[in-house]
């Protein structure tokens, strides 16, 4: 049966990145103009300057029932197109129709994502590439060239944050920015300088809190308060930095009133512990979350509110960790309303507790939403072989061993076979590849169903930081770098690194909300 050309988005250069100038060559198919008709059906406007290039399109489509043998053939019978046609409008993805305001609690997980993940729910797609992107943006704000005296900061003020990394249109203003001690058992999530005066010894930037602005509110249906995680940025060797042991959380001083809820203590480690010698890392990044979050809720107190946190590797253990945490404590309950909805979007994450741990996460109404690439090696760890796949009564006599996981939540599976964009590797970072999670996802459109990009984000974004899209592309691997790798050349001819803004380490309030939240005394306060 022949397959039909509607159902087709060629690639399209909708950078979501201040670097990507990318523009397919000459010899690209005639671009296509996407137009959202309803949440589950698409329709092409196509110019009738290419009709006679789309005809011969549609014969090739005809050869093949598959979209994704469609998309290849395509890929190898290339239709030349006139040089003032080979540049395709630069945008950002467009958004599907329907109203976020109405359904964001059900986008949220209010119903466990039951009937929005197959088929897929136009609106909760775009959701998670926003929240993703969020994520991303972790990465790409990173400075981790260890030639570089601000290695393991970030590279931007967080008023500039979002306009630096064009993602401005989000609608968020940074809040916050988040530290971690480096003095920790996970050496490979941090970078350091090999500068001896570099801005801190002890310490790494972590991750962000945001906040929608009234804009972005309006069209949300709520105030968002969105806490993202950065992951680690040295390929994947910090699974061998896991101790690989379970620890109950209360010894880690959270809150839990169950003994037997354990995490991983590598996670717990890094969530809680502190430099008092260290002004960034005075306060634990748990301490951190916790009281910027208080004060936030405290702001907001007359509006809808919802608190969701993202995170991509060990980013998203991060991400469940603290959400765990703020739920436990009590900390989203408001005093003159219901409780904030709390929900987790989890990219490519390990495992992070036991069984014990993913009860009292559900019991307490933690919503979260693992998205997973099944050739992905990092969330089958750690619980490689004790895990929530054995059979219960297996399960309930293993459970209390040290080395039994559980996944949380409810997990949405990708498979990066089933993009025509990307070619078959052996690497495993590839299949770790936030970029590439955010690809899958605009293709994802259910199981079985063929793989179709929604709308229009830039596969050359997949090849930001590793060499996963089809050669013909012509996109080179690893194309994100600074330009002259951060060196500019002053008025004396010389090339040097330019001064940055000093960070911002904690603001003067955070003793206050911590002794609100019982996690700081009266009489001592770490502000100095």
């Amino acid at each position: 049966m022949a397959a039909s050309l509607s159902g087709l988005v060629m690639p399209v250069s909708n950078s979501h990145d201040q670097h990507a100038n990318f523009t397919f060559p000459s010899y690209a198919a005639a671009p296509l103009s996407l137009t959202t008709q309803n949440r589950s059906s698409l329709s092409l406007s196509i110019s009738s300057d290419h009709a006679k290039k789309l005809a011969l399109c549609k014969v090739l489509s005809e050869t093949d029932s598959s979209l994704s043998s469609t998309s290849a053939e395509l890929d190898r019978e290339r239709v030349p197109v006139d040089d003032d046609e080979e540049r395709i409008e630069r945008r950002h993805p467009k958004e599907p129709e329907g109203q976020i305001a109405d359904v964001w609690r059900e986008i949220h997980g209010e119903n466990d994502w039951v009937g929005l993940l197959d088929h897929m729910d136009p609106l909760l797609r775009s959701e998670l590439i926003r929240y993703g992107e969020m994520a991303q943006a972790c990465y790409d704000a990173f400075d981790f060239d260890p030639f570089s005296k601000y290695c393991g900061s970030c590279r931007y003020t967080r008023r500039e944050f979002f306009e630096s990394l064009d993602m401005a249109h989000h609608g968020y203003g940074v809040s916050r920015y988040l530290f971690a001690t480096a003095n920790i058992n996970l050496p490979n999530f941090f970078k350091k300088s090999r500068w001896p005066k570099m801005w801190s010894k002890n310490a790494n930037w972590a991750g962000y809190v945001a906040v929608s602005d009234d804009e972005s509110s309006k069209r949300l249906g709520r105030r968002d308060i969105t806490i993202a995680w950065r992951g680690t940025v040295t390929r994947l060797e910090w699974i061998a930095d896991l101790m690989d042991f379970l620890t109950p959380i209360y010894s880690h001083n959270i809150t839990c009133p169950d003994p037997t809820v354990k995490a991983e203590a590598g996670f717990l480690d890094l969530y809680t512990d502190k430099d008092d010698d260290c002004r960034y890392c005075r306060y634990s990044a748990r301490e951190q979350i916790l009281s910027e979050v208080k004060r936030l809720l405290e702001m907001y107190s007359g509006e809808e509110l919802s608190i969701t946190i993202t995170g991509h590797s060990l980013g998203s253990a991060l991400a469940i960790l603290s959400a765990y945490d703020i739920v436990e404590t009590g900390l989203n309950v408001m005093k003159d309303s219901g409780p904030v909805p709390v929900s987790v979007f989890s990219f490519s994450g390990p495992r992070v507790g036991n069984v014990r741990f993913k009860e009292r996460l559900e019991w307490l109404g933690v919503k979260v939403l693992r998205i997973v690439n099944v050739h992905d090696i990092v969330p089958k760890s750690p619980g490689l072989f004790i895990n929530e796949q054995l059979p219960p009564m297996v399960l309930k006599l293993v459970g209390a061993l040290p080395w039994s996981y559980s996944h949380v939540g409810v997990e949405l599976e990708l498979d990066h076979k089933n993009s025509p964009f990307l070619k078959p590797t052996a690497d495993p970072v590839c299949a770790h590849n936030l970029e590439a999670h955010l690809h899958l996802l605009d293709g994802y459109h259910g199981k079985g169903h063929r793989f179709v990009l929604a709308s229009g984000r830039d596969p050359a974004l997949v090849n930001k930081g590793c060499d996963f899209l089809k050669d013909h592309y012509m996109v080179p691997p690893n194309w994100r770098q600074n330009a002259n790798k951060g060196m500019i050349k002053g008025k004396d001819g010389r090339w040097t690194q330019p001064e940055r803004s000093k960070l911002e380490d904690h603001p003067q309030d955070m003793h206050h909300h911590l002794r609100q939240l019982g996690l700081a005394s009266s009489e001592t306060s770490n502000i100095g």
